[in-house]
């Protein structure tokens, strides 16, 4: 079975068929001069249609346009509340801050205080879980309204993201094995191997003190290459160490150095007005939350201390 080219019709513009079927003259010079005056007419036609043409495609393209932008606002506050969800992206694998329980349900301190916010919102806050490489591009390209991770405040991040106000402070610590004293201060990581999420403030951390940092996808995958000796350390906040060990309490680890100053955790949000207004609601909510002794309820629930206060 072959597939035909239909010929194009005869179907031709008045244009061009003024010049096909011109009338001949005895007069050569006369019909030369004819010719050439009915060429000039027929591409002086032609131009004019094409500029017809193209100034009202314009026309609808700009009215698509237009319409497009009154239907829906520019401000990411008034679409979320329009819309009656709040769409935020976490792990989903990173206990206490945000991970499934027993029954498989989403929770963690991340988990509840962003339900609490939405709920200050007026809206439902809806998760989108993911790996924590993944979900900073994808606040960019808008598949979420913010992120729920414990992520701390950067100055590198903050050169791409907007920030909450802070919601907890925390410190760092370098995790090694139990029997392994190599490690007792951060410049003692200078040469060693050690393991975290890409993207984390840890992995950077670790080899702004000349560590060979090796990415990896989770918390579970990082103590498994620690314990096997595959790595020698490994960083991650004081108080997700404390959960483990309540978890795991045989676990050859331990605690060999904490950071002297406490990170800032926030929720980030993509720049530009349109988040404006949006952050300043987070903020009044985080704030209220804070006042009303709330933010600190889900914290000791969680973490067993309250990390809310600097």
């Amino acid at each position: 079975f072959s597939r035909r080219r239909r010929k194009r019709g005869p179907g031709r513009s008045w244009a061009t068929w003024a010049v096909m079927h011109r009338c001949p003259d005895t007069n050569p010079e006369k019909r030369g001069e004819d010719y050439r005056m009915k060429r000039r007419f027929a591409a002086a036609a032609l131009a004019a249609m094409t500029l017809m043409t193209s100034l009202a495609l314009a026309g609808c393209s700009s009215d698509e346009q237009n319409q497009a932008g009154e239907g829906q606002s520019a401000d990411l506050l008034e679409q979320i509340r329009d819309r009656g969800e709040l769409i935020i992206a976490t792990e989903g694998t990173w206990a206490p801050w945000t991970y499934h329980d027993e029954e498989d349900d989403l929770v963690g301190f991340d988990v509840e205080v962003a339900q609490r916010v939405a709920e200050k919102l007026g809206v439902k806050a809806t998760f989108v879980e993911g790996e924590f490489d993944g979900l900073l591009a994808g606040l960019e390209t808008g598949r979420y309204a913010m992120i729920a991770n414990g992520v701390e405040i950067t100055e590198e991040r903050s050169e791409k993201y907007d920030f909450s106000t802070p919601y907890a402070y925390i410190h760092t610590a370098v995790i090694t094995r139990g029997d392994d004293d190599s490690i007792q201060s951060l410049e003692d990581l200078d040469g060693k191997n050690t393991a975290n999420t890409i993207d984390s403030t840890y992995t950077a951390l670790a080899e702004s003190y000349g560590a060979n940092a090796v990415g990896v996808d989770d918390l579970n995958q990082t103590i498994e290459l620690l314990l096997s000796g595959r790595i020698d350390a490994t960083l991650n906040a004081e108080v997700t160490y404390a959960d483990y060990m309540q978890a795991h309490p045989d676990a050859n680890l331990k605690i060999a150095a904490v950071t002297e100053e406490a990170s800032q955790v926030a929720f980030p949000l993509r720049k530009g007005d349109e988040t404006a207004s949006l952050r300043q609601q987070i903020d009044q909510a985080v704030d209220e939350l804070r006042e009303s002794g709330e933010l600190a309820q889900i914290s000791t629930k969680y973490f067993g201390s309250d990390y809310t206060q600097e």
